[in-house]
């Protein structure tokens, strides 16, 4: 393994816990890794070399409760963001339908 951002499995585990209470519009792969991509964006990265030690920086960062306040509420813009504009087939779909 090389080197590796820890608060992409952050988000991801926000996003996949609070997936409901968002009111995505659309919550196929390409959307929510606009999502993803969108707040981890907003966020500091947090890198690791040695993947044993990713749990311990989740629970961290879980922990925190400030910070994963931060982190919920970055990922909830993201999501408003994505949901407004999503950029996936199911929209297109969507728009071609009258």
């Amino acid at each position: 393994m090389g080197i590796y951002n820890v608060m992409e499995d952050v988000v991801r585990d926000v996003l996949s816990k609070n997936k409901r209470d968002l009111h995505l519009t659309c919550d196929c792969e390409r959307c929510l890794n606009d999502i993803m991509a969108i707040a981890l964006n907003e966020l500091p990265p947090h890198y690791i070399a040695n993947e044993k030690h990713s749990p311990y920086i989740r629970a961290a960062h879980e922990a925190d409760r400030q910070g994963a306040t931060n982190i919920l509420s970055i990922v909830a813009r993201a999501a408003r963001i994505v949901s407004s504009s999503p950029r996936c087939e199911n929209a297109i779909a969507n728009e071609r339908t009258p």
